[in-house]
Formats: C-alpha cells, structure tokens, sequence
C-alpha cells in the first residue's frame, strides 16, 4: 500500500459514495437517524480535501492523519468508529508494514476490530459489521492462502454484497433503527450499504 494509493482510493471512494447519495439516504430515512449520509460525505470530502498535506507522508503516517482528523470533523457515531478504524490500521501499518496482500490484509483486520471494540458490536446486529467483519475474515483467508489479486478481490465483493443483503432479515441492536425492533426487519442497514459501496470500490481500484 503506498500513499498513492491512499490518495486515488480518497476519490474514488468520494465519488462512488456521491453517486449513491439516494439509495443510502432512503435506507437512513426508513430505520436510521437521517444523518448516516451527510456525516459519510462530509468524512470523504474532508480526506479528498487532505491531498496536499498527506501527499509527503509515509501511509502509516497518511493513515493516522486521515483517523485523527476524521474524530473532530464527523459527527456522530461515524466519527469515532471510521477514525478509530483509520488509527489502527495506522499503527499495524507502521509496525508490520503494507506492501504484501497479507499484510494489507491484517492492518484492515486491525482496522476492523477497532470499530468492533468502540462499537461494542458484532455480526448479526444489523450494522456495518455485517460487512466489515466477512470481508476481513475473507480478506485474511484468501491473502494467506496466496489468492492473486484480481481472483481475490472478486470473492470480497461478493462477501461484502452477501453481508450488505444479510442486513435485511436482521434485527437491529444497535443505534435508532435498535428502537424499531422487529420493524426494522425488510431494510438493510444504510451503513453496511455504505460500506459495501466503499469496499467494491476499493478493490475495483486494487484489482488494475
């Protein structure tokens, strides 16, 4: 991973998230706060916006950036969870390195786990975890099992969307959409959309 990456990943995720402002705005308005969208686009117009300064860095240190700047800038739970992501992966990038698939794939698995920590959540709550936590166990297996990039990052689309759709049939135990109790069953969960948007762009983009 070189800070190269970080910085066309930044767009690419800022437009493919743009580009699905409707969809996630209409699951956010059935179960969720009606600010999961507006606190996401803020977060990748800010990084989009970091270019310059991040340009220079090492990506440990683009990383731990992007996570600091990303505590004080978005607004509620996203802001905690998607910068604590961002310092983990920060931190096993620094100490274990990011150039080989295993080790990319353990500093999203650290990433991973440090929103499953602040969240205090898991698979099966109806959140972006159902999402997140597939895609890393995946990512993970097929990296240490030698897959080669374009096979893998097929098979992690596929986990992301499965995970995204698994959403639906779920009730919720975490956030507003907690309240609704069996209501919230039938929709997905906006921020497992938003993250299955992320991560298929993400390994489109990984994949040339």
């Amino acid at each position: 991973m070189k800070t190269e990456f970080i910085l066309l990943a930044a767009k690419a995720v800022n437009e493919a998230i743009l580009a699905s402002e409707a969809e996630i705005e209409s699951l956010d308005r059935e179960i969720g706060d009606g600010d999961h969208f507006i606190n996401i686009k803020r977060g990748c117009a800010t990084i989009v916006g970091m270019h310059d300064e991040l340009a220079a860095l090492t990506p440990d240190a683009a990383l731990q950036k992007i996570g600091m700047k990303l505590l004080s800038t978005i607004g509620g739970a996203s802001g905690p969870l998607i910068g604590s992501f961002f310092i983990a992966m920060a931190k096993t990038v620094k100490e274990q390195g990011a150039e080989s698939l295993p080790e990319i794939a353990a500093a999203f698995a650290a990433g991973v786990e440090a929103i499953k920590h602040r969240g205090k959540a898991d698979v099966g709550e109806k959140t972006m975890l159902d999402v997140l936590i597939p895609v890393s166990h995946t990512f993970t297996r097929l990296a240490g099992e030698g897959f080669q990039r374009p096979a893998l990052f097929e098979v992690i689309k596929r986990e992301a969307e499965q995970g995204m759709l698994a959403t639906r049939d779920m009730i919720a135990t975490k956030g507003r959409a907690a309240f609704l109790g069996e209501r919230a069953i039938g929709h997905i969960d906006p921020g497992a959309k938003t993250s299955q948007v992320i991560i298929t762009t993400l390994c489109d983009l990984a994949a040339k």
